[in-house]
């Protein structure tokens, strides 16, 4: 470390460096006391993405599911490394056509139940259609 020469510095204290001769300096000790009561921000991706390579962000149109709170309009966000159960509101492909239903399954069949009382359970027929659970919803995004 190169000593710097300042000019108009005639005191140079009982240490052989001084503060203004220092170019940097490791900042240690305390923090400010209003440091206690600061908070982090609130990061969304942190509260809500459990697996953020098989999360994704959906818009739903229509109104199947009112009755679980989903509307036309909202944004879902779908994890697709989760395992679809019974009772669960799933992202359902059935014959090329992405929908959102509750997945009920149980020994010999499986229905995607919609949470408007206007349209009818649809039940799978597994030896027939194409059918895959592309994901599982998790949460809701609406404006109010």
């Amino acid at each position: 470390m190169e000593i710097e020469e300042f000019q108009n510095m005639h005191y140079k204290g009982s240490k052989r460096f001084t503060q203004w001769e220092i170019p940097t300096a490791n900042a240690t000790g305390f923090g400010a006391a209003a440091d206690d009561y600061m908070e982090r921000g609130i990061d969304l991706n942190e509260q809500l993405i459990r697996n953020k390579p098989a999360t994704f962000f959906m818009r739903v149109s229509g109104d199947s599911m009112t009755g679980a709170g989903i509307f036309n309009g909202d944004t879902v966000i779908v994890d697709r490394s989760i395992k679809a159960v019974n009772g669960k509101v799933v992202i359902a492909v059935l014959n090329g056509e992405m929908l959102i239903r509750r997945f009920e399954k149980n020994f010999s069949r499986i229905r995607l139940v919609p949470e408007t009382p206007r349209l009818s359970p649809i039940d799978v027929d597994l030896s027939g259609a194409e059918f895959s659970i592309w994901g599982v919803v998790t949460y809701v995004i609406h404006s109010l």
